[in-house]
């Protein structure tokens, strides 16, 4: 595997010797100081062109990065002859497991976009066209404290989503079930999640791209009951799950109204959870709910 400088001086040594690239600065994670470095980081760079068609039009450019294991173009899409890319983007994963995340765009769209990431550094600049930007920070990925009617809405949103889950689950629908869960029910626990962790930090770290580092930040009661919140395609087990999300969010939620003074909806919270318990045991061929 090429090293961190290997990978650089490819990057910024194609820009230099190519008059068609006139800068090149850096996004993600690797300009941001607080997130460890491992062999899985990619480089997600920016390539600021005089134009893209070219580059478009002949993929065979990106050729000297390396051999490649696969490729995504996200932005290639059908379009009449005479349209214009300002921005275009190439991600590739290479045979020797570096990935390099990288977008090609004008000096147009360079100048509307440039910092607007808090996590930019510049790499090269050749006119002198970059503006001056504030050193790299994560401040835009951190939680924010939540409005109480924020707060309000998240823990609705989520007590009221789990009757679908159970819904799913007694009309045996596993795919509507587990993704109800998943897509809806989780995000609504994890942004709880990520305001407790936030008050217990001053709202000064970041849960990183999926909460991928609330096993780093959160106490490890809290961490050891959010892993018993994923289950495998067995109901009984998803069940299990369902309750762990409950007693998750229900311990978050309380802790988070307490250090805002924001009232937890207790009666809700009751409710929900008497009628996911009645829905378990609702035998297959029920004729009513209650």
């Amino acid at each position: 595997m090429r090293t961190e400088k290997e990978m650089f001086d490819l990057i910024i040594g194609t820009a230099q010797n190519d008059e068609r690239i006139r800068a090149v600065y850096m996004n993600g994670s690797r300009t941001n100081p607080a997130v460890p470095k491992d062999i899985f980081q990619d480089y997600d760079i920016v390539y600021v062109v005089t134009e893209t068609d070219s580059f478009i039009k002949d993929r065979a450019w990106t050729a000297i990065f390396g051999d490649l294991r696969i490729i995504q173009e996200p932005d290639k899409t059908p379009r009449p002859e005479q349209a214009v890319y300002e921005s275009y983007g190439y991600l590739m994963l290479f045979m020797d497991g570096n990935r390099i995340d990288l977008h090609i765009e004008t000096i147009d769209r360079m100048q509307e976009e440039y910092g607007k990431d808090k996590l930019t550094v510049p790499l090269l600049d050749k006119d002198h066209i970059l503006s001056a930007i504030p050193a790299p920070s994560d401040v835009d990925y951190r939680a924010k404290k939540p409005t109480e009617t924020r707060y309000s809405s998240c823990c609705n949103d989520f007590w009221w989503c789990l009757q679908n889950v159970a819904k799913g689950i007694w009309r045996d629908e596993l795919p509507y079930a587990k993704q109800m869960f998943e897509g809806v029910v989780r995000e609504r626990l994890d942004e709880m999640i990520s305001w407790r962790f936030g008050i217990e930090h001053d709202f000064a770290v970041s849960a990183g791209k999926m909460g991928k580092y609330f096993k780093k930040y959160l106490p490890e009661p809290y961490w050891e009951l959010y892993e018993h919140t994923y289950s495998d395609h067995h109901y009984d087990h998803f069940w299990d799950a369902i309750f762990a999300a409950c007693d998750l969010f229900r311990a978050a939620g309380k802790d988070v109204a307490e250090h805002l003074q924001y009232a937890y909806p207790a009666e809700d919270d009751s409710n929900m959870t008497a009628y996911l318990k009645h829905v378990k045991k609702l035998p297959a061929d029920a004729r009513d709910i209650f």
